[in-house]
């Protein structure tokens, strides 16, 4: 599954959120996957962070924290 959000401040950027099973080989466990594209290809971001799937909810109520401080 993924998502793709569009880029607030940008004419084309997207954020694309995408959920990797074994994104290091067959011994790694899932992340998600944070990508950013300033030119909308969400299949090729500029930048990315993987997360892994055990800190989600915890970097969600960060994230969230921290926007509202």
């Amino acid at each position: 599954m993924s998502k793709v959000i569009s880029l607030a401040s940008s004419d084309k950027g997207v954020i694309s959120i995408t959920k990797i099973e074994k994104p290091y080989g067959e011994d790694s466990k899932p992340v998600v996957s944070i990508g950013i594209s300033l030119n909308g290809d969400a299949e090729n971001p500029d930048w990315k962070a993987h997360i892994p799937v055990e800190n989600v909810d915890e970097v969600c109520a960060a994230l969230k924290e921290v926007a509202n401080s």
